[in-house]
């Protein structure tokens, strides 16, 4: 069996490390819906980070309680200490998320950039783990990266989609090597893309699913 990745190392300095990256980018990409979640009371939150998405949820609105999920547990300090103004409605699980049991019932789950880390496998067996303890019009958003099929966005995210999971293969220990079909994984559980959003020639999608039916 392969080693889990290791964020631990990278946790304090990601910020930076993102911003010198893409600047705004990741961040507006996460936060392209957040108006659209004033109906939110439990959030699941998969691989939040350092909990800047996190963070702006609770302080958008007031009502929701998020469940942050991390694998790493320096991002989990990250994200505790960037949420302490909103202690009383956010909780904390360090574990993989392919083993998280749910033990509530959510009607919005988040994963920012964290989807790119699993095989297409592994997403269709987290959608199924965690289908149960949805709504039945709970809401899904996903950001991530992307190749765009044509324009001219194409060349250079063929070029640096590779070279990012080179560094994070460096980075973490990450094995995974390339972006899974998520998209078609959430419309056969039963979800339809609401909106979609793409920032800097397509490199970067940020996608709002709903669910609308049973898989």
């Amino acid at each position: 069996m392969n080693a889990k990745p290791n964020f631990d190392r990278i946790a304090k300095p990601y910020r930076w490390m993102e911003w010198l990256s893409f600047g705004p980018l990741l961040h507006r990409a996460r936060t392209a819906w957040l108006e659209d979640l004033s109906h939110a009371r439990s959030a699941l939150v998969l691989g939040d980070g350092d909990g800047r998405f996190t963070r702006d949820l609770l302080a958008f609105n007031p009502q929701v309680h998020a469940h942050a999920v991390d694998l790493s547990a320096g991002m989990l300090a990250q994200l505790r200490l960037r949420c302490a103004p909103y202690a009383d409605r956010v909780r904390t699980t360090h574990c993989d998320a392919m083993e998280f049991v749910p033990d509530t019932r959510y009607d919005l789950v988040t994963t920012h950039f964290f989807l790119d880390c699993l095989t297409r496998q592994q997403v269709e067996q987290l959608i199924r783990t965690l289908l149960p303890a949805l709504t039945t019009d709970a809401m899904w958003l996903v950001s991530d990266f992307d190749i765009p099929q044509q324009g001219v966005g194409r060349p250079v995210a063929a070029a640096l989609v590779p070279s990012l999971y080179a560094a994070f293969r460096v980075m973490t220990g990450l094995r995974t090597r390339q972006i899974p079909d998520y998209a078609t994984a959430l419309q056969q559980a039963g979800f339809d893309l609401m909106q979609r959003r793409e920032i800097f020639a397509g490199l970067i999608l940020s996608s709002e699913y709903k669910r609308t039916r049973k898989a």
